[in-house]
């Protein structure tokens, strides 16, 4: 009988599937797709969710092929991850017409995404604050105990790593070893040596033309190449974003929901300001957020449903290229950047929320300015070393708490609805990124507002 329900199950996915296919041939507008795709998993999964349950052998079993669709759209799209951000960075600089702007694009970039992210703690601070959480206590069941001594022995690697060493091993020792994304600094050790080859071409322009030119057709053929695959890729968005949802929804833990039920609202309060600072850094540039928010909707609803700012990329620089108006090359160093340094959500709301959370606990007053002032500069300064460790928002609150001295159990505690609260942060993250790429276009002038006013202008899968 379990195998004969699973069959159906998968049949029925099956036929989703083709509806979404079908909506493509009928060249069906890609949001429309994305959205209708995110609202058939809430559907689907929360109706196997209160069919059969997550324990369910049938939901094990059915999840398991549903996956290989959300999985496997996940995966092609960190395939793309390295060779996008070296050709992206590279080209950024071959196209780059005053290549005075190289350096004002990189620090507006860098300044816009730290700065959000202070602001994001500050927020995260206040939230606490707000739901009075300071010195809560979580039920701690089987598998919170669990996360707990896996915690406690991660922290011993975080605590080895201080800010020179990550600094540090941001720098590429193998190239070729950070394309195959061996360390967990891999990305950005990409973007350095990629930045090295940019300004190595400069110097070859001046010196040498032809040579010059030769690799500059080189690189715009493999940018199209490279760019060409992303939109075969992004085709199958709807789906990806479909299967991921079911996902999401067949496996949650209502219980532990319900349990955490003030911390997960504190925290989407928290994210929700975070996109509200967003809003009005655009409109401080003149960009109506509206306009933005609708545009970059099919990026940060996978975002959402991904949970991964990388997976995101390769669509969060087409975003902001082909539908927002940002120019190439400040469009490709927002991206790349935005995956590792100044993550409002993972390296800015959370560990700032869970150490104002804790501190009570040590005998701290939250209320203290310097208490405050110290916990924004750290959570800003580790948002920009958190790579240098890996593993994101644990990894970040982890730098965060040791940092300031204060117990790490609690992140294992909230372990249960950690994947609930996590969609709404890597959307946080996406959007800082691009946000950060449309400040700085601004600022240099090369904001093509035209394309960003045009309803027209969206990333679609059917080209």
């Amino acid at each position: 009988m379990t195998n004969l329900l699973t069959v159906l199950i998968i049949l029925i996915f099956a036929a989703i599937l083709y509806v979404f296919y079908r909506m493509q041939k009928k060249y069906v507008k890609f949001s429309t797709r994305v959205f209708t795709g995110l609202f058939a998993g809430i559907i689907f999964g929360g109706a196997l969710q209160l069919i059969w349950g997550t324990e369910s052998p049938v939901v094990t079993q059915s999840l398991d092929w549903i996956k290989l669709v959300g999985n496997g759209y996940v995966a092609l799209l960190q395939m793309l991850i390295m060779p996008l951000v070296f050709v992206s960075i590279v080209s950024a600089f071959t196209r780059m017409k005053e290549s005075g702007k190289i350096g004002k694009i990189s620090f507006t970039v860098l300044a816009t995404l730290l700065g959000t992210t202070a602001i994001s703690a500050l927020i995260g601070i206040v939230m606490v604050m707000v739901f009075q959480l300071d010195g809560a206590t979580f039920t701690e069941g089987a598998a919170e105990t669990a996360r707990i001594a896996e915690i406690t022995q991660r922290q011993a690697e975080v605590q080895n790593l201080s800010i020179p060493q990550q600094i540090l091993s941001f720098i590429p020792r193998n190239v070729f070893a950070d394309l195959a994304g061996t360390r967990a600094t891999s990305t950005i050790g990409v973007v350095i040596f990629s930045a090295f080859v940019g300004v190595a071409y400069l110097g070859i322009k001046r010196k040498a033309p032809k040579e010059a030119e030769f690799f500059f057709n080189l690189m715009e053929s493999l940018y199209k190449i490279v760019m060409r695959i992303v939109t075969l890729v992004l085709r199958l968005t709807p789906y990806g974003v479909f299967a991921l949802m079911t996902n999401v929804l067949a496996t949650s833990d209502f219980k532990a929901i319900v349990n955490l039920g003030v911390f997960i609202i504190a925290s989407y309060a928290a994210l929700i300001l975070v996109l509200v600072v967003h809003a009005l850094i655009l409109a401080g540039v003149k960009v109506n957020p509206l306009t933005y928010f609708k545009k970059a909707f099919p990026a940060l609803s996978f975002a959402f449903t991904s949970r991964s700012s990388a997976g995101t990329l390769p669509m969060n620089i087409e975003t902001q290229r082909r539908a927002l108006g940002v120019d190439d090359a400040t469009a490709n160093f927002a991206g790349s950047f935005g995956i590792s340094i100044g993550q409002n959500g993972c390296a800015g709301v959370y560990p700032a929320m869970l150490a104002t959370m804790v501190a009570p606990t040590v005998g701290i007053n939250i209320f203290d300015w310097q208490f405050i002032v110290m916990l924004i500069a750290i959570v800003t300064i580790s948002s920009f070393g958190v790579a240098g460790v890996g593993g994101g928002a644990t990894f970040a609150s982890l730098i965060v708490l040791g940092s300031m001295n204060l117990p790490v159990a609690i992140v294992g505690l909230v372990i249960s609805v950690e994947p609930l609260i996590d969609m709404a942060r890597t959307l946080v993250n996406v959007s800082d990124s691009m946000v950060a790429g449309v400040v700085t276009s601004s600022r240099i002038n090369e904001l093509n507002r035209e394309v960003l006013n045009d309803p027209s202008a969206v990333i679609s899968g059917n080209e």
